[in-house]
């Protein structure tokens, strides 16, 4: 059985895809998510703080160091919801969790540690109404040497075929759009970007998901650039100068239009640069961009046999379908046969 992640869109374009419909799940299908995150001290102090957790433990290293774990332990929740969301390209279909009826933290976690998850189907059965079926789900957490950190039970709703958002695309059976590796019978790797030699000239993938721009993070993406204009970040300046839209820092503008492509594109070696650039239009706080990339022309690498080079366009559409970026890059991307990462690294 293979699962695929893209959909037809028009005559070479093609829309990217997360998540199976109900109707794809059996129990006993095991899925292993991919990619990891590898966790930081950092991340435990602003969840702790954040959410004004009062555990010492999370965030003070003389304290801990007098525990049995002798260095800061990982805030619970945040294995939680770092098991479940790194599940969310296979489960993208999810209406909503039910319930959990198990979280189990059966390891310490600290910063420093990379987890994975790890998906069972447990159960499959009818839904609260026509649209869904209900999903058990025991999500593992693994850390970096193999060991289960946590084991999770919960119930989602899944879309059934055909209905929910996006009910009507329909994935694409190309070998080359396979979103998932089938390892052994019902055993499932999921796989994320093309490989160069599948890339075809003249083709467009649509980039999922799309990406909204919210106040408070244009403007701590503003003071932690340096950037001193208050177009992006003085409230006073922007009521009385700019009616109270508050503008998006270009520079911002470029990263966030530009990660949506990471998951078509996730078999680059490296970005070769950016060149053509035009802004044609402001981007404002409460903005949802939607990317898409055209693939112009594909050479050979003539100093790294195991990779080639994609010349690409990128454009991005704010949700009136103006055209607020559009830049062309050259990337460098693995060959299919030849010598990669993935196996090595669990990919």
């Amino acid at each position: 059985m293979t699962f695929y992640a893209y959909s037809q869109a028009g005559e070479n374009r093609f829309q990217e895809r997360f998540g199976l419909d109900f109707e794809d799940f059996r129990p006993g299908q095991k899925f292993r998510h991919r990619p990891g995150v590898t966790l930081s001290q950092q991340d435990n102090l602003d969840e702790a703080l954040d959410t004004m957790n009062a555990a010492m433990l999370h965030f003070d290293a003389n304290y801990a160091a007098k525990t049995m774990w002798k260095r800061p332990l990982m805030v619970s929740t945040i294995t939680l919801q770092r098991t479940v969301g790194m599940s969310s390209k296979t489960f993208g279909r999810r209406r909503s969790i039910l319930r959990f009826d198990k979280i189990a933290l059966t390891k310490p976690v600290f910063g420093g540690d990379t987890l994975y998850a790890e998906s069972e189907i447990m159960d499959c059965a009818p839904g609260g109404d026509s649209d869904v079926g209900n999903v058990t789900i025991c999500a593992l957490a693994i850390n970096g040497e193999g060991v289960e950190v946590a084991r999770i039970i919960y119930t989602a709703e899944i879309y059934r075929r055909g209905c929910g958002p996006d009910s009507g695309a329909r994935p694409l059976a190309e070998a080359r759009f396979a979103a998932w590796r089938e390892d052994e019978a019902n055993v499932f790797t999921e796989q994320v970007g093309i490989f160069f030699e599948d890339f075809r000239i003249g083709e467009t993938f649509i980039h999922n998901p799309r990406r909204s721009f919210y106040w408070n993070e244009a403007v701590e993406h503003s003071w932690r650039s340096l950037e001193l204009n208050p177009a992006f970040h003085d409230l006073e300046w922007i009521r009385t100068n700019a009616g109270g839209r508050q503008r998006i820092a270009e520079t911002f503008v470029i990263t966030a239009a530009t990660a949506p492509s990471t998951r078509t594109f996730g078999r680059v070696v490296a970005n070769l640069g950016w060149s053509d650039i035009e802004l044609p239009h402001p981007v404002y706080a409460g903005d949802t961009l939607e990317s898409e990339s055209t693939i112009l022309d594909k050479r050979d690498s003539q100093s790294r046999p195991n990779e080639g080079i994609l010349s690409v366009e990128t454009r991005a559409f704010n949700q009136d379908r103006k055209l607020v970026l559009s830049y062309k890059r050259n990337l460098l991307v693995y060959r299919r046969a030849a010598e990669n990462p993935y196996a090595a690294a669990g990919y």
